[in-house]
């Protein structure tokens, strides 16, 4: 893809991006006007809010500023920092069909943050607690997938898989076991709703840091872009192009760890946006990560804002854990990625 290309499409995407911003805070029980959205936002920037005329009710200011936009902005968030994830570990185990919801990276925050929630572990940390523990668990559980999966000298497909779906069980289990033993009937409810993937909670000051995290993760994914192209013919071929495979491998485990961490304590367990949003931006832009992960990165917000509001919308006033519709989605996908024997990842076979 031509650098012009690449650009029209990332400009595109950004604009789908602002438009389902603006579209997803619009729809709710309370009808809003998309001029009403940005004229709110503009409201609270600096030396802008001077120029907009408040022409909305205080319940209008409410809805949109203090409930939807930081839902929807959480939304795009941790789709995007799911969606760079997903790049992140494929290219650790050179396996298309890897995300953390599959290789049970997922299930080891689960791990961490259940137990902030339900015994106050690593309350020493104050507010980033639920964050600690989250990605000491997803830390946990990559190392030993990974190790697993290598026993023998072997690292195929098949055994990264099942080492995934053995640690993935063994850290459900220890989960279950936790919220049994939890002695707050109130917790064990918010927490077996958060394992499906919420964002009901959202509030301003919950945005800092996972923005941070994802925007850090991705600029250092992009400035070793040319590592982890290299990684996709192989250890042996990415050593002789001059890359530290071992010292690699160590900052991808520890970004892998980092953004499932944060983005699993903030909300919850979310599944297969990591596998559909890099295969779907390989098809289109090629293998290249200097294009995969800014393409992945806007898909994946666009398209979580969209999971969410369907979430919210479907079953009004209920709400569905956004972890169901991401799941209905993925699993199709998934079992259709299996399937496709003209998939080649990375140029080098399964």
């Amino acid at each position: 893809m031509r650098r012009t290309s690449l650009t029209v499409l990332i400009l595109s995407l950004i604009i789908v991006l602002l438009v389902s911003i603006t579209l997803a805070i619009t729809l709710g029980s309370v009808d809003i006007h998309p001029r009403t959205v940005w004229r709110i936002a503009l409201n609270h920037v600096p030396f802008l809010g001077e120029w907009t005329t408040e022409d909305w009710t205080r319940a209008q200011h409410s809805i949109i500023w203090d409930i939807r936009f930081p839902r929807v902005l959480l939304a795009a968030v941790v789709g995007a920092g799911l969606s760079v994830v997903g790049v992140a570990i494929q290219s650790l185990v050179r396996n298309s069909l890897a995300d953390p919801y599959i290789l049970g990276v997922s299930s080891g925050a689960s791990v961490g943050a259940t137990l902030v929630i339900l015994f106050g572990a690593f309350s020493m940390y104050g507010q980033y607690a639920l964050s600690v523990g989250a990605f000491l668990g997803s830390l946990l559980s990559i190392v030993l997938i990974f190790s697993l999966s290598r026993i023998g000298g072997q690292n195929s497909t098949v055994r990264l898989l099942m080492a995934g779906i053995a640690i993935s069980a063994i850290l459900s289990g220890v989960t279950s076991l936790i919220i049994f033993s939890a002695p707050n009937e109130h917790g064990i409810r918010s927490v077996l709703f958060w394992l499906s993937g919420s964002l009901a909670g959202a509030k301003w000051e919950y945005l800092t840091i996972p923005s941070l995290v994802v925007l850090v993760c991705l600029a250092v994914l992009l400035a070793q872009y040319r590592s982890l192209n290299s990684m996709l013919m192989g250890e042996e071929s990415a050593s002789t192009l001059g890359v530290n495979t071992v010292q690699f491998r160590k900052l991808l485990l520890v970004i892998t760890a980092l953004l499932t961490g944060v983005i699993v304590a903030i909300s919850g367990s979310i599944g297969f946006v990591g596998l559909m949003m890099p295969h779907i931006v390989r098809v289109i832009v090629g293998s290249d990560h200097r294009r995969v992960l800014p393409v992945s990165a806007l898909l994946g917000a666009s398209f979580l804002i969209w999971a969410d509001a369907l979430a919210r919308l479907s079953f009004a006033p209920e709400e569905l854990p956004i972890g169901i519709i991401t799941a209905l989605c993925g699993g199709p996908f998934f079992i259709w990625l299996m399937l496709r024997s003209s998939y080649s990842f990375g140029g080098g076979g399964r």
